[in-house]
């Protein structure tokens, strides 16, 4: 009998994963002496060597070799990793620039609007099946959007660009069979100069041979929240199956709502329609995703019984 993988620890270390995402969101809006892209460059810079000491802790180098190589063997292979990499870049800049802004709820929008786009650019592209409640949130969620729109006459870009970017990524990532942690390490590894070039450009921290050490402790904050909540979700993965992974997520999104609120922002009157029909699609698919988890635990007591 196979240990069951949904355990407790892994439950606590993925909310607390998603503690840290939101603190990091909180976070930001506090750097106000910084712009939006030179907080990302130093997030890039402070968590992408503990990704590094990730992967070569795990053993997870193949996969980074295995890519590697194929920049070699398949031509415009580099194209596709520079494209994911903006791609994948875009989505973290926008994570960090858009408590700042007032922007926070359009972000955290976006992010509970994103596993129904999933759910359709899968249906679209790979032809994945779609269940019946699959089905029934992606009514919710059109509903939603379609109140938004007549109400406001549009969405708010970043609400749009996290629901449709992060989809786009993800579907190049499984195109070009680069969907493992490997391929993320690609991603981050190119855009790495990128996150040099702002730090240099923006020059708050760093001028000349000034360093403003109050701010730099502030960014080395950030790069300790980013790392924590990296080094929480994936010591929360092998404790977990894919579908309780996927339930967790929606944990995130309800707290970078709440922190948008405490820093100010509110949801008008004419977008409660909107945000209500979006939580009735994300419940939909969370009371499959539960049904799916007591569907599998019963399957494994009938086969394995104590």
């Amino acid at each position: 009998m196979q240990p069951d993988k949904n355990t407790s620890p892994g439950v606590i270390l993925n909310i607390i994963a998603s503690i840290f995402f939101a603190l990091m969101f909180a976070y930001t809006s506090q750097l106000s002496t910084l712009n939006g892209e030179e907080i990302f460059g130093w997030r890039m810079l402070l968590t992408f060597p503990c990704l590094t000491a990730f992967i070569a802790s795990r053993g997870y180098w193949p996969q980074v070799l295995t890519i590697y190589r194929r920049l070699y063997i398949e031509r415009y292979f580099i194209i596709i990793r520079l494209v994911s990499s903006l791609l994948l870049s875009f989505q973290l800049w926008i994570f960090v620039w858009a408590p700042g802004n007032d922007y926070g709820l359009a972000v955290s929008l976006g992010y509970f609007i994103l596993p129904i786009t999933m759910v359709i650019i899968g249906r679209l592209a790979f032809r994945d099946r779609m269940s019946h409640p699959q089905q029934l949130a992606c009514v919710f969620a059109v509903f939603g959007i379609l109140s938004q729109l007549v109400f406001s006459q549009t969405l708010a870009w970043p609400t749009l660009a996290v629901c449709l970017g992060y989809p786009g990524y993800f579907w190049l990532r499984r195109k070009t069979d680069t969907n493992n942690i490997g391929g993320l390490w690609f991603d981050m590894a190119l855009a790495l100069p990128l996150g040099l070039f702002f730090i240099m450009q923006g020059g708050q921290v760093l001028s000349g041979l000034d360093i403003d050490l109050h701010l730099l402790w502030s960014v080395l904050g950030l790069g300790l929240i980013s790392a924590l909540a990296l080094t929480f979700q994936a010591l929360s993965a092998p404790h977990l199956n894919l579908s309780l992974f996927g339930l967790l997520t929606y944990v995130e999104p309800v707290l970078l709502m709440l922190v948008a609120l405490i820093l100010g922002e509110t949801i008008s009157a004419t977008e409660w329609p909107t945000y209500i029909a979006i939580w009735l699609s994300v419940m939909v698919l969370m009371a499959e995703g539960v049904c799916g988890l007591k569907r599998q635990r019963a399957a494994r007591e009938i086969v394995s019984p104590d």
